[in-house]
């Protein structure tokens, strides 16, 4: 039974892999480079991830560039949810990772994503060049063929007790709602 299970997930592990559709998030400068990287110099095609998707129902991989405010954090929250399983982020850009060089004087600025949603791959450049983030989708690639559903699920559940902790987001959350 073992082999036919493993046989299945080595199958959708590869087909999961090699048709990745992103969902673009992109809220400053590191928009552009994400921009280049569909252009015909880089071609994201080769990788099966050619055509961003404007919906989050479509889309499986989360491309986040650029900085995120406090204000932005329930929106990105919302369309991390709406997302297919298993889901994806690849945070691209040093705001994104970490808060960058707002970190430090800004009040508004989140120091990092992982804070909201969990995060696959990290890309933190000041931007980063398309070709680190075709790298950052090859990375991915060869992740989602090495795991299986229970890693993903594990991986996943680890995070989301940390998630949503911070009493600025859950604040703006209830203000939502509220509304």
């Amino acid at each position: 039974m073992g082999i036919i299970v493993s046989s299945i997930d080595y199958i959708l592990n590869n087909a999961r892999a090699n048709s990745l559709w992103p969902l673009t998030f992109a809220t400053s400068c590191c928009g552009i480079e994400m921009m280049q990287t569909v252009a015909s110099d880089n071609d994201i095609a080769r990788f099966g991830s050619e055509v961003f998707r404007g919906s989050p129902r479509q889309a499986d991989l989360l491309i986040c560039a650029g900085t995120i405010t406090h204000k932005m954090a329930p929106v990105l929250l919302r369309l991390y949810e709406q997302m297919a399983e298993p889901k994806y982020v690849i945070a691209m850009g040093a705001c994104t990772c970490g808060g960058g060089m707002f970190c430090d004087t800004s009040y508004s600025v989140i120091k990092g994503i992982d804070k909201i949603i969990p995060v696959d791959i990290y890309l933190p450049m000041c931007p980063p060049r398309p070709e680190a983030l075709l790298d950052a989708i090859r990375k991915l690639q060869k992740k989602i063929k090495s795991e299986t559903i229970l890693d993903r699920k594990k991986f996943v559940d680890s995070h989301t007790s940390n998630l949503m902790e911070s009493k600025d987001i859950l604040v703006l959350k209830q203000k939502e709602q509220q509304s």
